[in-house]
């Protein structure tokens, strides 16, 4: 329409029954311009920090598929996106003053002429979330890494992931999908991503520990060197380097040599995998005698080290063990409970926390987990936890 006048905007001022002495001298007469449309331009609230990643020029990237809840990621974080509706509208205007800039700039105009470029109802808000990560180890999972002489890697149909490809399909940021894969202990074999076959892993690491054995090594001091020239006979040089790099630390002597320090209880815990994998349950008694001596000379076999990987039930007689693995449990809150309450009716918080330990939020705790998705009775003195809802 026609631009308003100081006199109209005076009058108006009037009949709202406002006093002018109370106001900024500058008024904006707003319009909407010719293409000014609903739903053209989303809203996103973002937090300081990620304000200044975008400022630095560092760009941000919504994920998941199309059967998934988009999630935004930055270098190193991921947040879930949720639609906020507001009960006022929000209105773009290019070039818009503040009363703080308008105040600062005493000689502005007093009617200023603003075109609205567009319109919304809602901005999209962002929470930081877990990266949902579970699904990089399945897809690895589809075809494990069985060594080179493996008939079907020969075939080339087997999956095959690059870095880019698990960002295009795992929703979480970079940094979290590369820390993840090395958590998983994958490799990298001609480009692609891979994970290890359980039984292979188990050869490799079983030459690895039969050497460290027959030349009486100590299990701090494993030298690379020696390890690839006695055993790149029988496996691929970089496959002898990764078993020592995922059961091991990596270290450089005085003298620029490379050594590991081999993990104690990492090697305990894929040897009692190897031995519970092919039961159901297993005496724990004998299951822990038959333990002891699978492990290799000077490691001591503890129950600790199976947090995450194996229950023991203390109210079958005699008492047994059992695999269970957190990574194959669901990702999801409600769900994660709903399957413990379905395996287990009754839980401790010591035998439920390595099961839900990895769902925990930045600040959340156990405890404050299990007060929202279990209710608490004393049972024989001891305080155990059981399902909000029925278990069907």
């Amino acid at each position: 329409g026609a631009m308003r006048s100081r006199a109209e905007v005076d009058a108006t001022l009037q009949t709202a029954k406002l006093n002018p002495v109370e106001l900024l001298p500058a008024v904006h007469c707003l319009s909407f311009g010719p293409q000014a449309g609903a739903g053209d331009c989303c809203l996103l609230q973002l937090e300081p920090g990620l304000c200044a990643e975008l400022e630095a020029g560092r760009s941000l990237v919504i994920r998941g598929e199309k059967d998934e809840q988009a999630v935004l990621c930055s270098k190193d974080k991921t947040y879930d996106m949720k639609i906020a509706d507001t009960s006022n509208m929000l209105l773009f205007i290019p070039g818009c003053k503040t009363p703080e800039e308008l105040n600062a700039d005493q000689a502005s105009c007093d009617i200023i002429h603003s075109q609205v470029a567009g319109f919304s109802n809602n901005y999209w808000e962002l929470r930081r979330c877990r990266p949902k990560l579970k699904k990089l180890r399945k897809l690895l999972m589809e075809d494990p890494y069985e060594g080179p002489d493996s008939r079907k890697d020969q075939t080339l149909t087997f999956s095959k992931y690059t870095t880019e490809d698990l960002l295009s399909l795992i929703q979480a940021s970079e940094e979290e999908i590369l820390h993840q894969l090395q958590i998983i202990d994958a490799c990298k074999i001609e480009g692609y991503w891979r994970v290890l076959e359980f039984d292979y892993e188990m050869k490799l690491l079983n030459h690895v520990t039969q050497l460290i054995d027959s030349e009486s090594w100590s299990l701090s001091k494993v030298p690379l060197r020696t390890c690839l020239e006695e055993l790149g006979s029988l496996e691929p040089r970089e496959m002898i380097e990764h078993i020592l790099l995922s059961y091991g630390r990596k270290y450089i002597d005085d003298a620029g040599e490379v050594y590991f320090e081999m993990h104690e209880d990492k090697i305990c815990r894929a040897i009692a995998q190897m031995l519970l994998q092919n039961a159901v349950k297993f005496n724990l008694s004998e299951f822990q005698e038959v333990w002891q001596q699978s492990v290799p000379e000077g490691m001591t076999a503890r129950l600790d080290q199976l947090k995450g990987l194996a229950l023991v039930d203390k109210t079958s007689r005699p008492e047994t063990i059992f695999l269970l693995k957190v990574e194959d449990l669901p990702e999801g809150n409600q769900e994660r409970f709903n399957s413990l309450f379905s395996i287990r009716e009754k839980w401790t918080e010591v035998d439920i926390t390595p099961y839900i330990q990895d769902l925990c939020a930045e600040t959340q705790t156990v405890g404050a987990l299990l007060t929202k998705y279990a209710r608490s009775s004393m049972q024989n003195g001891v305080k155990v936890y059981n399902s909000r809802r029925p278990i069907s």
